[in-house]
C-alpha cells in the first residue's frame, strides 16, 4: 500500500511541476514582450516531453533560449534546473513568478525581431520521446548568469531558476 501512495504522489509532483514550468516560461515569454503562440502550440509535445522526463529522472535542466530570428545570435536565455529529493523544509507545492517577474522588469524587454526555443538537457540513455529531436545550445560567451533561486516546490521535485543576460 506504501508503494502506491509514493508512486501515486510523485505523480502528482511531475504533474504539478510540469504545469508550473510551462506556465513560468509562458508568462515569460509574454511578460518580456514576445509572443506567447509557439509555445501553445507545442505545449502538448512540450509537456509529453517533460513529464516522461521528470518521471524517469532523466531531465536536468528545462532552457528557454531567445535568439535574434535574422542572425541566430543569442538574446537572453532562462534555465530550469531540476532538483530531484527532499529540500529538507518539510515539502510544499509553490512556484514564485514574482522574482521571476521583477527580473524581467530589471533587465527590460526583448526586441520584437526575436524568436525563442524550448531546450532540454537530459542523462544519457533516456527514453525518447515523440516530438523531440537532439540540438545544441547556442553559445553563453558574453552573457552573465543570474541565479533566482527555486521558483518551483513539487514535493520533492524542484526548480532553480537562473537567466542569462548581456554583460556590460
Amino acid at each position: 500500500m506504501s508503494t502506491f501512495v509514493a508512486v501515486n504522489t510523485y505523480t502528482h509532483s511531475v504533474t504539478y511541476v510540469t504545469d508550473k514550468m510551462l506556465m513560468l516560461l509562458k508568462d515569460i515569454i509574454r511578460w518580456s514582450g514576445l509572443s506567447p503562440e509557439k509555445l501553445a502550440s507545442d505545449w502538448t509535445v512540450l509537456h509529453r516531453g517533460i513529464s516522461t522526463w521528470l518521471t524517469t529522472h532523466d531531465l536536468e535542466e528545462v532552457h528557454l533560449e531567445v535568439y535574434n530570428r535574422n542572425t541566430g545570435d543569442l538574446v537572453g536565455r532562462w534555465d530550469f534546473e531540476i532538483y530531484y529529493g527532499s529540500s529538507g523544509d518539510g515539502g510544499g507545492m509553490w512556484v514564485n513568478p514574482e522574482d521571476v517577474k521583477y527580473a524581467i522588469n530589471k533587465a527590460g524587454l526583448w526586441p520584437s525581431a526575436c524568436d525563442y526555443r524550448i531546450v532540454i538537457t537530459n542523462k544519457p540513455g533516456r527514453p525518447n520521446v515523440e516530438g523531440w529531436s537532439g540540438t545544441m545550445l547556442r553559445s553563453t560567451d558574453g552573457f552573465v548568469r543570474q541565479s533566482i533561486g527555486t521558483t518551483i516546490d513539487g514535493n520533492g521535485l524542484r526548480t532553480g531558476t537562473t537567466y542569462w543576460r548581456k554583460a556590460k
